[in-house]
């Protein structure tokens, strides 16, 4: 094993712990799903390597558990250099910015999750570190303040965001690329089940891996978190083997419908229908009656509830749509717009 593979294994395990480090694809071929983003950033690294040039820095946006932090490993590994994470509430003072710095070598990987959290005085010292590899620190205040330059090596920094439109312009402007990335179709869901369920000895039935699948919010996390409870229910309520009967039942205890919608979800839903007639009513008044933080909200049970047409975001407010009309067994109604509209907030 080459200097770049060994620090790129100790640094993923030390990061990410072993049970993680069990489930991550390490190479883009055994990831499965997003390949579009694959494709470009496949075509990055490649070129980066004929040229035997750094990679340029990018951003990876979209929800939580898509694989964002995963890709960023994938394209450490194939590009044969090594990777330090961080995050962006983590960063408080520029120290901090220069220890990860000048700990890179020529080409490693900064990777900084929640980049759009970035205290905006490390983000400016961040600046002249992407675009001239060097920052300088103040040291000492009042008179005897100085100001001393480190040189950093040329290093590739990914941001991971849940939230692109929080990232400053400055910084997208110095990122060559941005590449979101989307929710899983059930297929490729499947697969990622079918790949987790051998890599943790489990035994499964492709029905039930499908069943796991359509369950899990078009999210890979979601769905080997998912995996982990099924097989934790069938060995101890059956002989170890999930069917996708047993998937059924197990899932269904923890109040996660056909349609992947959990309890949260459903809460959220019946809010807005019982409590403000179907909206439109402010983020802000929902937090409140469900008991949610409204970045939470906004970040982890919107997109879903509104891609799969749920929910639906007007200028007034937050209101619930026909299908989730449906599903709560309401009458619908020719026109939701002629409600009155509640302040949004």
């Amino acid at each position: 094993m080459s200097d770049n593979e060994s620090f790129f294994e100790s640094t993923l395990k030390k990061d990410v712990g072993e049970s993680e480090n069990v489930l991550r694809p390490k190479m883009f071929a055994d990831f499965p799903g997003q390949d579009a983003v694959k494709e470009r950033l496949g075509i990055f690294v490649e070129a980066a390597k004929m040229r035997d040039e750094p990679l340029g820095h990018f951003i990876l946006s979209g929800p939580p558990g898509l694989g964002k932090t995963t890709l960023a490993y994938i394209v450490a590994n194939e590009r044969g250099k090594g990777i330090k994470t961080s995050s962006g509430p983590v960063l408080e003072k520029p120290g901090d910015l220069a220890g990860l710095l000048t700990s890179l070598a020529d080409g490693d990987i900064l990777f900084i999750d929640e980049i759009h959290r970035l205290p905006i005085s490390i983000e400016e010292y961040l600046y002249s570190a992407m675009e001239d590899f060097f920052i300088d620190i103040m040291i000492d205040q009042g008179v005897g303040a100085r100001s001393v330059r480190l040189n950093i090596p040329k290093f590739t920094l990914i941001g991971a965001t849940t939230r692109l439109g929080l990232c400053s312009a400055p910084l997208r402007s110095r990122c060559q690329h941005v590449h979101r990335l989307e929710y899983y179709d059930p297929d490729e869901l499947t697969r990622i089940v079918e790949r987790s369920a051998g890599l943790i000895s489990c035994d499964i039935k492709a029905d039930a891996c499908l069943e796991i699948a359509r369950r899990s919010r078009g999210t890979p996390r979601i769905a080997n978190n998912l995996l982990h409870w099924v097989r934790d229910y069938a060995q101890v309520k059956s002989d170890g083997t999930a069917t996708q009967d047993l998937a059924d039942i197990a899932l269904n205890m923890l109040n996660i419908d056909h349609n992947g919608l959990d309890e949260m979800d459903m809460k959220i839903l019946t809010t807005i229908a019982f409590n403000f007639n179907g909206g439109p009513v402010g983020v802000k008044n929902i937090g409140v009656s469900v008991g949610e933080e409204v970045g939470t909200l906004e970040d982890v049970y919107e997109p879903f509830l509104i891609q799969k047409g749920y929910l639906v975001r007007t200028q007034t407010g937050r209101m619930i749509t026909g299908k989730a009309r449906k599903l709560l067994n309401l009458p619908l109604v020719e026109d939701n717009l002629e409600q009155k509209d509640l302040p949004f907030t």
